[in-house]
């Protein structure tokens, strides 16, 4: 990496402003990103200098949108080594691209008595569909349940995943310790039992390179927003031949090849997965984050973070109040770290630590199941971009350090 962090953090405007009078610390990346001035600025342009609806129009405008939109999808493409660009389906979210599956794919191929299997661990958007697919096609949905730290033992392998499997669909990294899952190893036993199976990029493929051609991944989904892109953008890749049998799951404009008054026949790939007008900025917002996420380096990515993650770790366990959950130490995890305070719930730390201008998550993270398996109500978390600094860091741990002087805790 040519430049500095410091040169990084002058792209982000919004991180040097002040919040409560005191410089944000922004540790909230799991939620979402922070654009960089290029990705606003890519916006701005396609707003001020084309601005008009791709695939539709022979003017000039037109074209120039559909070579804007049409060239991100290149980009993401070559970003996770697609085969074609024709697996590379827009949506808004990561949410959205698993319930196209969910209804295209699983209301469509899931049969009475078939198993679907996925992580304890995963977050509600992977989590919800299956339940929906399971209960409306009468199969089963089995959970693949995790250790005290919430990695997925090889046994949970062996005992869930068999010949009844159809599909199984798992987050990379998880948003909730930030686990990194063995996928390549879970992908290989899966399509050993003859099942197909869904990658949750959502926290990964922003953070490492994912290769979906090297992970033989059926299913690929993440978001833009967790990737410097703007919000209402996501994608879904699938393997061309799995996405040809899939119907559509909208209908209207701009995915028909031809409509007569009682049928319709529909567009080729990628076209016929994305119904009407799309989210043409934010698709040519998430080309330039994934300019800048090269022009970086994801593997200058991944060392940072994976730096600050450990000397974040290694400032916790000086506290005797706080509980680490996960591994306290960085391998095959990512930059998400949850944590509580002795007699201090997390919404009251989210709020305290605020006012020193931290910007923390505190909840369930949407992953309510887990915690209930893992008997914990709420935690706060933490989690890292490569714009963060140590010295950031330090002041989040100066503020968790008066947490409980708020409250009126006697010192440890």
């Amino acid at each position: 990496m040519n430049r500095t962090i410091e040169q990084i953090r002058e792209d982000f405007p919004i991180l040097s402003q002040n919040i409560n009078d005191r410089p944000l610390v922004y540790l909230d990346n799991a939620a979402t990103t922070h654009r960089p001035k290029q990705v606003i600025e890519a916006i701005e342009r396609y707003y001020k200098e084309i601005n008009a609806n791709p695939h539709r129009g022979a003017h000039k405008l037109s074209i120039l949108s559909t070579e804007a939109y049409e060239g991100t999808r290149e980009k993401v493409r070559a970003f996770i080594n697609a085969n074609s660009t024709k697996e590379i389906v827009f949506t808004k979210n990561t949410t959205e691209a698993l319930n196209l599956i969910a209804y295209s794919y699983g209301m469509n191929f899931i049969e009475e008595g078939d198993e679907i299997a996925i992580s304890i661990a995963e977050h509600h958007s992977n989590l919800i569909p299956w339940q929906q697919v399971a209960s409306a096609k009468k199969a089963i949905l089995k959970y693949l349940y995790t250790d005290s730290e919430g990695r997925i033992p090889c046994s949970e392998l062996r005992d869930k995943i068999g010949p009844k499997t159809k599909l199984v669909s798992i987050a990379h990294m998880t948003n909730t310790f930030g686990i990194i899952n063995p996928v390549k190893e879970i992908i290989n036993y899966a399509h050993d039992m003859g099942a197909l199976v869904i990658l949750d990029g959502a926290q990964s493929v922003p953070h490492r390179k994912v290769d979906v051609q090297k992970l033989d991944a059926d299913f690929l989904v993440f978001s833009g927003h967790k990737m410097m892109a703007p919000m209402g953008v996501g994608v879904l890749y699938g393997k061309e031949e799995i996405l040809e049998k899939m119907p559509p799951f909208l209908y209207g404009g701009d995915m028909i090849e031809y409509v007569w008054e009682q049928k319709s026949t529909f567009a080729e790939l990628p076209f016929k997965l994305e119904a009407g007008t799309q989210n043409v900025e934010a698709v040519v917002g998430l080309g330039a984050a994934i300019d800048y996420i090269n022009e970086t380096g994801i593997e200058n990515i991944e060392a940072i973070e994976e730096e600050l993650t450990t000397y974040a770790l290694d400032k916790l366990k000086e506290i005797p109040y706080v509980t680490l959950y996960g591994p306290k130490d960085t391998l095959n995890r990512g930059g998400v770290i949850s944590f509580n305070i002795e007699g201090v719930h997390p919404h009251d730390v989210a709020s305290i630590v605020d006012t020193y201008g931290v910007a923390l998550r505190a909840g369930h993270h949407c992953a309510q199941p887990f915690m209930k398996y893992m008997k914990i109500n709420s935690t706060s978390r933490i989690s890292f971009y490569f714009y963060n600094t140590k010295e950031e860091i330090d002041v989040f741990i100066e503020s968790i350090k008066n947490v409980r002087k708020w409250l009126g805790y006697e010192p440890k």
